[in-house]
């Protein structure tokens, strides 16, 4: 299985500053639009409808006559193939045979992926439920067992078309998109620089455990992808499902100070090997993960700025206030590279 290895890039070059993607298909997605690719499977909608909190896709719940309100997620075009969309929903499929909570695509005529109008939608039923609270450490081991769980599926087979969690998509190729794009050209020496040197450091930790196995994740493991019901976690939205290290699906759940983290941490891992066993030294990555999504989150918001749901809800992006305050959480992280909190020490009581 590949990892997180250096791969040629060069990164920056050229001061080209092309047009972000724009949105993509979606300006065609009417509430007409909605109702009637719901009605193309046969259901009839009352003419309700919630657009729901969901910038990469367009997720909506639709109302049915004289039955429960379905949730109706439109694919953004160009993101994934159809074989990544089914696989993963396939994998969805897998966690639930095991008695997992996931939300499950609606199987209708026997499919969970449908085309209308040229997007790619599948209907979920409507699930609710609270954000988990990451501060409870009860909550903590509940996921952790659950996690646990899944990784015990998700480590059976291999994603044949879902990506891999990589230094050069999530690292190099988010530089160069917001060296190439909007970053200010004020700032472009001393963000590459910092940028390099983070991913140099990536390297070298990442290194001290370069033959990790890696499985099948959910790949984003944050507060509004877990909905709490029946004092259980249900994971929602596997739609960043890839292959990655197990730790992966754990550091997003830590905050904090250094010593709640850890403490959280150790919960964690108390539920998850009940069901799972786990690599320590898989805690060496949690700098570089955590290093790698800060440099794909500013990526992913440069890249949609041409469509406009993002400048509406991310307005605080690509302002000066915003490249400023990025350059020094870049900064930060150098020092958190090279003095982890899940180091050796942490390692001794572990």
């Amino acid at each position: 299985m590949s990892n997180l290895k250096n791969s040629p890039s060069g990164v920056g070059e050229g001061s080209s500053k092309p047009v972000p993607d724009a949105d993509e298909g979606f300006s065609k997605l009417t509430p007409d639009a909605v109702i009637d690719a719901v009605e193309s499977l046969g259901l009839w909608a009352d003419g309700r409808q919630l657009a729901l909190n969901s910038y990469e896709n367009r997720v909506y719940q639709v109302g049915i006559e004289e039955n429960d309100p379905v949730i109706a997620k439109f694919y953004r075009p160009n993101r994934w193939t159809d074989e990544a969309i089914l696989e993963e929903q396939a994998f969805c499929f897998e966690l639930a045979e095991q008695e997992l909570p996931v939300v499950l695509p609606e199987v209708i005529d026997g499919k969970t992926l449908h085309h209308f109008n040229g997007l790619r939608f599948s209907l979920f039923k409507r699930r609710g439920g609270r954000a988990p609270e990451f501060d409870n450490l009860d909550n903590l081991f509940t996921l952790g067992q659950t996690l646990g769980k899944m990784h015990a599926v998700g480590k059976t087979k291999a994603f044949e078309h879902r990506p891999t969690l990589d230094i050069d998509t999530f690292g190099r190729q988010s530089v160069e998109t917001v060296a190439a794009t909007l970053l200010p050209d004020s700032m472009r020496d001393n963000y590459l620089a910092v940028c390099h040197q983070l991913l140099d450091l990536i390297e070298q930790k990442t290194a001290q455990a370069s033959d990790i196995s890696w499985i099948r994740t959910h790949g984003d493991c944050h507060a509004g992808n877990i909905l709490w019901r029946d004092d259980m976690p249900n994971f929602v939205d596997f739609d960043d499902a890839r292959t990655a290290p197990a730790v992966q699906d754990l550091w997003m759940m830590l905050s904090g100070e250094r010593h709640h983290q850890q403490v959280q941490l150790l919960e964690i891992l108390e539920g998850y090997e009940m069901f799972n066993s786990f690599d320590r030294r898989e805690l060496h990555w949690i700098e570089p993960l955590r290093t790698l999504r800060m440099m794909h989150y500013c990526a992913w918001l440069a890249k949609r700025w041409g469509d406009p749901a993002f400048p509406m809800h991310f307005p605080w992006f690509n302002t000066e206030r915003y490249w400023g305050e990025h350059l020094i959480e870049l900064r930060e992280q150098q020092f958190s590279l090279q003095n982890p909190m899940y180091g050796n020490d942490f390692l001794k009581l572990y």
